[in-house]
């Protein structure tokens, strides 16, 4: 699936902020420049702009241009509020992370998983465990289950990879939007197995679906993180009411 111009604007400009060449506060380089820089029209920049403005890195100022308000996380690499994959957190904070594949099979849904999912009874799907291990600690487990209809091959090796690269790069499946609920648990069995829990006995729970291009719900995660490394943060816009 050949990569969008934009795409590529948005995914440059984005690094450049994350490595700190347009630092908290300053100023991007004008439409006019983007538009010299990277020999594309004024409409492909805004729309790479739109995509830093959407993911809450910039924010446009009337008569001044776009600032940066993009901050590197202090507390936790684990910033839930855009939609990356785990690899892709790790890269952007530069955390030397290890995935280790806990199983790997292919099932059908029962009433139970249904219901939690939002997947058809007895569908058929892909159950992968995945224990997510950062700077040598076991701090996140994963228990995902992706609908073979959409994502009709996926690997072992895949898994213990990156599954989204796996689905964008190889199926050209277009992920598109996630639905996430948050809550706080109690440990199970599982947790304790493969986790560092210490002397904690709760978790950060983020339940996950994620919805292709065409509308599809074709992945459930249920991810429990460490309560040390979970962090929430989100960007929002006040949108003000018109007086008469």
């Amino acid at each position: 699936m050949p990569r969008s111009k934009f795409g590529d604007i948005y995914r440059d400009l984005k690094t450049r902020i994350e490595d700190g060449e347009y630092p908290y506060q300053s100023l991007v380089p004008s439409e006019n420049t983007l538009v010299s820089v990277y020999g594309c029209s004024r409409n492909t920049v805004r729309r790479a702009l739109a995509g830093l403005i959407e993911a809450g890195y910039v924010q446009p100022i009337q008569g001044k241009g776009v600032r940066v308000l993009y901050r590197p996380a202090t507390k936790s690499p684990f910033t839930l509020g855009r939609m990356e994959s785990f690899h892709e957190t790790a890269m952007r904070c530069r955390t030397h992370y290890e995935t280790r594949v806990v199983h790997f099979s292919m099932t059908q849904t029962d009433s139970a998983l249904a219901a939690a999912s939002g997947f058809p009874p007895q569908a058929d799907v892909y159950h992968v465990e995945r224990v997510r291990i950062v700077e040598g600690r076991a701090l996140i487990l994963d228990v995902s289950y992706f609908l073979r209809s959409v994502v009709t091959t996926l690997t072992p090796e895949a898994a213990a990879d990156s599954i989204y690269a796996y689905l964008e790069r190889e199926l050209g499946i277009q992920i598109m939007t996630s639905k996430r609920t948050i809550t706080v648990e109690r440990a199970t069995a599982d947790d304790r197995l493969y986790l560092d829990m210490g002397s904690f006995d709760c978790l950060a729970v983020v339940s996950n679906q994620a919805f292709d291009s065409n509308g599809i719900l074709f992945e459930y995660t249920v991810s429990h993180y460490h309560p040390e490394y979970f962090r929430f943060q989100d960007t929002a816009s006040r949108r003000t009411k018109k007086t008469d």
